[in-house]
């Protein structure tokens, strides 16, 4: 193979870009307000220390957030299948832009509150967990069967953009320009992808899709219970980022290493690797185990960490946390391949809500296992034991779900059915 050719076989799969109009809208919809929501995301807890001077304060606001995600992500995979995704889509927008406007309006009064910063939190996340399954469910209507993995992965690669250069472009608005510009920006991003979202197409609810309820949650947690490999990507996901998670021990760890300077580089090394593994995912189209990918990438993850914990010099830390972003992405790559090419459209929604608390509880819950460890062991030792940890439950749950390591995307029942499916429906359009 010429060089020419291995390079483009690496550079991201651009075919869900040039087929699908709404797939490109959505794309710039996002990394526009991927940008707008960092600045929220660094200016609030600023706002909260500033106003308060209390650390623990500041720590509610992820408290405040972490029900709403539970509650409304497994209610929001119910609307999502029952009502027009667009519809969803749009409103939950509008929302959230609205919530900028609540906080510009209290940043720009002389004696700020607190309580509106608690409560716009609490009602970002909730309308965060209403939207994302509409617009999980919504990918595989717009995009090609075969093409998913691509989407994902360019999916991927805008949040990895996002998590790069957004807190950076946040520290700098904030610092420079203050709080109520960086709330100011943030609006004007919703404004711009509320506008290229009205353009999208209609999708209605499935003529199958029940109507939200609790049955209706619950008949998508059976369905998932009932599909082991589905199972096999919530539970690696959730081991790997409650045993592994070392986010919140950064700090202490640049203070043993004696680099405090290092304490950005630290919190980028991890998104910096994802976006690396992005830019070169032309690969992952080619791959048709994904359930075998998906484990070995979490139990990569889990050395990587390992391996940061145990080093003393401070590029090898973030070596192996980059290393580590790297692993982390390739396992989301291959989640969302399995979750969009198998899953019935009419399940779609209630399955994404599933998703949504399986990569967003598990996080927050390894914050709290790393710094409990860090304070009976020390915060090296809960680095690497919460990486070796990690490697032992891949291991155990790869033993016990054999269905997610045998999974292959060419012969596995339910991706040849949705295949067939997408197949009729593509035809039936001509």
């Amino acid at each position: 193979m010429a060089p020419s050719s291995r390079l483009r076989s690496l550079l991201p799969d651009l075919a869900p870009w040039r087929s699908s109009a709404d797939f490109r809208r959505l794309w710039v919809a996002g990394l526009i307000t991927n940008f707008g929501s960092f600045l929220t995301f660094v200016a609030l807890p600023v706002q909260m220390k500033d106003l308060t001077g209390s650390a623990v304060a500041v720590g509610a606001l992820g408290a405040v957030e972490l029900v709403p995600l539970v509650v409304f992500g497994l209610y929001g995979g119910a609307l999502a299948d029952a009502l027009d995704k667009r519809k969803l889509i749009l409103r939950t927008e509008a929302g959230l832009g609205l919530l900028c406007v609540a906080l510009l309006v209290n940043a720009s009064l002389p004696h700020p509150a607190v309580w509106p910063l608690y409560a716009v939190a609490a009602l970002s996340s909730a309308l965060v967990a209403v939207q994302r399954p509409a617009l999980d469910s919504l990918l595989p209507r717009i995009v090609a069967h075969e093409h998913l993995p691509a989407a994902a992965a360019l999916n991927s690669l805008r949040w990895t953009v996002g998590g790069v250069a957004g807190p950076a472009l946040a520290g700098v608005v904030v610092a420079y320009a203050g709080l109520g510009w960086a709330y100011a920006v943030d609006l004007a991003t919703f404004a711009v992808s509320v506008t290229l979202a009205v353009g999208l197409a209609a999708s209605p609810a499935s003529h199958e899709a029940a109507r939200p309820s609790l049955r209706s949650v619950a008949e998508g947690a059976r369905y998932a219970w009932s599909r082991k490999e589905l199972l096999g990507t919530y539970a690696l996901d959730l081991a790997a980022m409650f045993l592994a998670m070392p986010l919140a021990l950064l700090p202490f760890l640049a203070d043993e290493l004696d680099a405090e300077w290092s304490l950005g580089l630290m919190y980028a090394a991890v998104p910096a690797g994802s976006l690396l593994v992005s830019l070169t995912s032309g690969w992952t189209s080619h791959i048709h185990r994904h359930g075998r990918m998906v484990a070995l990438a979490a139990a990569c993850w889990g050395l990587a960490m390992a391996a940061a914990g145990v080093v003393h010099n401070v590029w090898l830390v973030l070596l192996f946390l980059t290393l580590g972003g790297c692993c982390d992405m390739v396992s989301g790559i291959f989640r969302a391949a399995i979750w969009n090419q198998t899953i019935p459209d009419e399940l779609r929604g209630r399955l994404a809500g599933i998703e949504l608390l399986s990569y967003s509880a598990g996080p927050q819950l390894g914050q709290v296992r790393a710094g409990g460890m860090a304070a009976w062991a020390g915060v090296r030792t809960s680095i690497w034991a919460g990486g070796l940890l990690c490697v032992g439950a891949v291991v155990m749950l790869a033993a016990f779900l054999p269905k997610l390591m045998t999974y292959d995307v060419r012969t596995n029942e339910h991706a040849v059915r949705m295949r067939t499916v997408r197949g009729a429906e593509a035809g039936a359009s001509l």
